[in-house]
């Protein structure tokens, strides 16, 4: 027995300390959950998809701003401010993953704004002036969005399709 350092085989097993010092992994085919899969597309849908994504957000922004000002000021239900202003939130929430280009923020907000469709063609018929008004301008901006979105998601679901078929 020397007053020195143990051996390094007799505290850690017969391994070095290089060995605790690196995690073992697996292959790089099995360390990943998912494998990705290269996707290829041409230059000239990617432009449009750009147009179609900056289109969705500037319209839903202005979505947002339309039902945030109808229910606070213009036209709401109760005077002075209702509620209902709330109703802007989700439309609020969704607005950072459109502009970040997220395709699954895309997808449920495009299946959100159908109820600001239809609350607009309500409002549009029942309401007087100017809540009519204003509930046509939100059916408007309602599909203007959801045809955006559509436009800027559905060259993805196409790729992803053709991807599992050729795949499959």
């Amino acid at each position: 027995m020397s007053g020195g350092p143990p051996d390094v085989t007799e505290t850690t097993g017969g391994r070095s300390p290089a060995d605790h010092a690196q995690p073992r992994t697996l292959p790089s085919s099995q360390n990943s959950r998912r494998e990705r899969v290269p996707m290829t597309t041409s230059p000239a849908p990617v432009a449009k998809r750009s147009f179609a994504a900056m289109g969705a957000f500037v319209v839903l922004a202005a979505l947002t701003a339309l039902c945030l000002a109808w229910e606070w000021r213009i036209a709401p239900l109760r005077p002075g401010g209702s509620a209902l202003v709330l109703k802007t939130l989700p439309l609020a929430a969704a607005l950072p993953g459109v502009f970040r280009r997220r395709l699954y923020t895309f997808q449920w907000a495009s299946m959100l704004v159908l109820l600001y469709f239809a609350e607009g063609i309500v409002r549009g018929m029942t309401d007087p002036a100017p809540g009519d008004m204003l509930g046509w301008i939100e059916v408007g901006l309602s599909l203007a969005f959801f045809g955006c979105a559509l436009a800027y998601v559905s060259p993805f679901k196409r790729a992803a399709r053709r991807a599992k078929r050729d795949a499959g």
